[in-house]
């Protein structure tokens, strides 16, 4: 399957693995296989399972959460267990109600629209949406000025499934034509060794509990990076290990590509350094910090930050980043009294 480049492509949620890229290959293709995300699972199955009975297409569909957490694996899911094909296209692709039209004139009755990034989609294309997730029907526009005639166009039942990682930004009107939502959670270890070790015997690679564990545990609550490590231990232990694999192999690997024993990568570690060495720990603005570590404000605040925060090792404040005392102890280094005493409670 090529790359998806154009404004809407419909895909077989029925290929085969070896025609698709190797990861879309470890994407699990049923609910019963889709693991780590329990209540969403469940959720999701009523709706589907709800919809066969009444053999009517599904409500539209929000799911909302980081990144690689399984958004467009649950859209193909969905399209695969009602047997419908399945459009995908992104927010950022559309920037015309022209554009949107199309895509939503060419669907057939049922089919499933997976529409990524649908934060980041114009304006003009939200209002045509609108219209189009409550009554199946577009509003083409012909001519300019004073001329122009709009013209009703049906299109028949379907089934949009938008994905977002900052559900914030979607506006009321539209995040209300969902009739389910879905919040995906940061995955357990335990959730993400059973996702390695499927992976692992997707490509035939033969992998103990052990090295499962150190690779889901250096994996940030996330299947995707989960099964990018998993690709990275095999490489090494291919090349340096003689095709053995095992925890410490694992940990050696690891250590080589930088992610140490919590998931923190050289980004990671660079934000902290520069913060508890440079600045005694802050506060310090972003700009300032991103200018320390050379690397753009956007890459500090939204790849490193975020999961730094969220294993306590960071801190957001008015008067910029703080460094807490669980990041001086990572580091190996001692946080001075003034700092520790900023988290000490009363």
């Amino acid at each position: 399957m090529d790359e998806i480049n154009d404004v809407g492509d419909a895909l077989d949620p029925h290929a085969l693995p070896q025609d698709q890229p190797l990861d879309s290959a470890l994407r699990p293709s049923k609910l019963s296989e889709f693991g780590g995300q329990d209540r969403v699972n469940s959720q999701l199955g009523l709706v589907i399972e709800a919809a066969r009975h009444r053999g009517s297409v599904p409500e539209h569909i929000l799911l909302s959460g980081p990144p690689g957490l399984g958004k467009t694996t649950l859209a193909m899911i969905v399209a695969n267990e009602l047997g419908m094909p399945l459009r995908v296209s992104s927010g950022p692709a559309i920037q015309h109600a022209g554009d949107l039209a199309a895509i939503l004139s060419g669907l057939t009755e049922g089919e499933v629209f997976f529409l990524d990034e649908i934060h980041r989609m114009s304006r003009p294309a939200e209002e045509t949406l609108y219209l189009a997730m409550e009554d199946f029907r577009v509003d083409v526009v012909v001519g300019k000025g004073a001329g122009a005639t709009s013209i009703p166009l049906e299109i028949p039942p379907f089934t949009l499934v938008g994905a977002t990682t900052r559900a914030g930004l979607l506006p009321g009107p539209l995040r209300d034509r969902f009739g389910f939502t879905a919040q995906l959670d940061f995955y357990e270890p335990a959730a993400l060794e059973k996702i390695v070790l499927r992976s692992a015997g997707l490509l035939d690679i033969h992998l103990d509990a052990d090295t499962a564990s150190v690779i889901a545990s250096r994996s940030r609550g996330t299947p995707r990076i989960s099964n990018r490590l998993l690709r990275r231990v095999r490489d090494f232990a291919q090349v340096r290990a003689a095709g053995q694999l095992s925890g410490e192999i694992a940990v050696q690997a690891l250590e080589l590509y930088e992610v140490d024993s919590l998931g923190l990568d050289r980004l990671d570690r660079a934000v902290l350094a520069a913060l508890c060495q440079n600045f005694g720990g802050g506060p310090v603005g972003l700009g300032t910090l991103a200018i320390a570590v050379a690397e753009e404000t956007d890459t500090v605040e939204e790849v490193a930050e975020p999961f730094l925060v969220r294993q306590g090792f960071l801190m957001r404040t008015p008067r910029g980043r703080v460094a807490t005392p669980k990041a001086w102890h990572h580091l190996g280094l001692k946080a001075p009294t003034g700092q520790s005493a900023l988290f000490t409670t009363g």
